[in-house]
């Protein structure tokens, strides 16, 4: 096995340094109670990995690869996204922390956010066609530009999106967060 691709492993209670993780690929892996702050993710690739209760607050990703990756309580405060492999890509989230994250211009076509803290998160000309945004907090949260298309935010709250800046064919609201679709009229709704 070549020191670079990593398959079948399980790293515990983990401090990456910021070198660590550069030009790597795991496969098959789980990650738990690790801390990512210090990496610098260059090159790396994750296939079929899980990680539980990791730290990626404030984290630098770049070129990272995701294929069937969950991540189940982490922390992705003021992590920036955009600089994620967009090919034969697949990633959610769970009960997870992801405040002030971006995800400028990205394609997250059926991502599913699941039990999420996402206040002011960036997803400005996404394409969330088809995600799942269960029970999450989307508090300042913008969506300008964002393709929408038959997403689920019917058990999540505090949003405020914009019907005429956005793509929302078929997405799905509950009769509670309507509000958040008339925010900019200044309608009282009881």
């Amino acid at each position: 096995m070549h020191a670079d691709y990593i398959t079948d492993q399980s790293f515990n209670d983990i401090t990456f340094s910021e070198n660590d993780i550069k030009y790597k690929e795991y496969e098959n892996c789980t990650f738990t109670s690790c801390d990512f702050t210090s990496c610098f993710f260059v090159a790396v690739a994750f296939i079929d990995c899980n990680f539980l209760d990791c730290n990626f607050k404030g984290t630098k990703i770049n070129h990272v690869s995701l294929r069937d990756v969950w991540f189940t309580k982490c922390d992705f405060t003021s992590v920036n996204f955009a600089m994620t492999d967009q090919i034969l890509y697949e990633f959610h989230f769970k009960d997870s922390l992801l405040d002030y994250a971006q995800f400028y211009s990205l394609k997250l076509k059926k991502m599913q956010f699941i039990n999420c803290s996402m206040i002011a998160v960036d997803f400005m000309e996404s394409d969330l066609t088809e995600a799942l945004f269960d029970n999450c907090n989307l508090r300042h949260a913008v969506f300008i530009g964002t393709t929408a298309n038959k997403t689920d935010f019917s058990t999540s709250y505090d949003f405020i999106i914009d019907p005429e800046k956005n793509k929302l064919k078929r997405a799905i609201f509950s009769t509670e967060n309507l509000a958040g679709l008339l925010k900019k009229y200044d309608l009282v709704i009881k």
